[in-house]
């Protein structure tokens, strides 16, 4: 059955990721306009990994605890419109730390908690969870292309008018959300640190932190990777759509995928898609159609391991863990595995060159791969 908000869920996560997916793709190329060095921009875009450790865990415990997940998803975005201000002043590597610091303290719980909502509300049943989270790439194709045009004609300095204007987007759309009555369960829940404590959740956290670790190299350092290979701002833009259309066509067809083929054989194929995309980047940066070929495999490598990463997390959280396992999937995926990719592989470009930290993302990838058939091989 579609849920009943499903028009809702599908705008905010279309507002949230079309801000969320245009910063972190042109943020690398404004702080570099504002005269950061490489070192200082692998700073500043691991904290947009590193507060997703602490923001989803806060603001989902305090939504868990409160009952009241719509009036946090609102206060959050309320709180990070106000930090974003802080972009329209000053010019240090000082002062875009700590803006970055706050704005993201309050943007990485957003799409965790919305997607807690549209779980509870589809209670156990996935089958549309796709065509909704879907009009998140949709917002950010759209919106980064528009950022792309906008800033070859304005500069680097119009993304943060353009972005202060999605997160305004962001909170109006939050304000179109209700609170969805959690499933009740009889009998004490379970303690969270019990379910943390099983070797098969480690070892898929695990999985799914190396995973996202390979992809820091595309969020933290893809722009600036091909602008050193002579693309322009309009064909970095599409080269980033093409990897979206690929996610949104995966995430609208996947239902019967998964029906057939089952989570655990669709994940260990994302591994492999990985392993082979992340390697095809570093060794083809001159061939704009193996370029394409790498980004329409990130159908595999995001869309459809976002979403057997879900279908595995629901055995462990459900019902009064919904938002906090979500968080915590934010939280150790993006936010551990996220900093720890950014910063080593920040050492790696430094090093050895850009296109080196291609190759290591793809060893990061069968490290996973590794973990995650770990996980498969514990599970009762």
């Amino acid at each position: 059955m579609i849920p009943a908000q499903a028009f809702g869920f599908a705008l905010f996560l279309f507002c949230y990721y079309a801000y969320a997916g245009t910063f972190s793709t042109y943020a690398s190329l404004y702080f570099q306009g504002r005269g950061m060095s490489v070192a200082q921009i692998g700073v500043l875009m691991s904290l947009i990994q590193v507060l997703r450790i602490f923001g989803p865990n806060v603001w989902g415990y305090v939504a868990d605890h409160s009952e009241r997940r719509v009036f946090v998803l609102r206060l959050t975005g309320v709180a990070a419109l106000v930090s974003f201000s802080g972009f329209v002043f000053g010019s240090t590597f000082a002062h875009f730390f700590a803006a970055m610091v706050l704005l993201n303290l309050f943007t990485s719980a957003q799409g965790p908690m919305c997607e807690a909502l549209m779980l509870s509300e589809m209670r156990g049943d996935l089958t549309y969870y796709g065509r909704i989270r879907l009009w998140g790439s949709i917002g950010f194709i759209v919106t980064v292309m528009l950022a792309s045009f906008l800033m070859d004609w304005q500069g680097t300095g119009a993304l943060v008018w353009f972005c202060g204007a999605l997160l305004v987007c962001v909170l109006g759309a939050a304000f179109r959300l209700n609170d969805v009555p959690r499933l009740t369960h009889a009998g004490k829940p379970p303690a969270l640190l019990a379910v943390l404590r099983k070797k098969e959740v480690l070892a898929f956290f695990a999985s799914t932190a190396l995973m996202v670790s390979a992809h820091a190299a595309l969020y933290t350092f893809y722009s600036l990777y091909l602008e050193r290979q002579g693309y322009s701002k309009t064909v970095t833009g599409l080269m980033w759509s093409v990897g979206v259309v690929a996610e949104v066509l995966c995430f609208y067809y996947q239902a019967p995928l998964f029906r057939r083929w089952g989570a655990k054989r669709l994940m260990f194929a994302c591994f492999a898609f990985g392993v082979v995309r992340f390697a095809l980047i570093g060794a083809a940066a001159q061939s704009l159609a193996l370029l394409v070929a790498a980004q329409l495999m990130h159908a595999a490598t995001f869309a459809l391991h976002h979403s057997a990463s879900v279908q595995t997390m629901q055995r462990w959280f459900s019902g009064p863990l919904q938002a906090r396992g979500q968080a915590l999937y934010i939280s150790i995926s993006y936010g551990l595995g996220g900093s720890i990719g950014s910063l080593g592989l920040t050492t790696v470009w430094q090093n050895a060159g850009p296109q080196y930290i291609f190759y290591v993302a793809s060893g990061l990838v069968a490290a996973g791969a590794v973990a995650a058939a770990l996980s498969y091989r514990w599970q009762r």
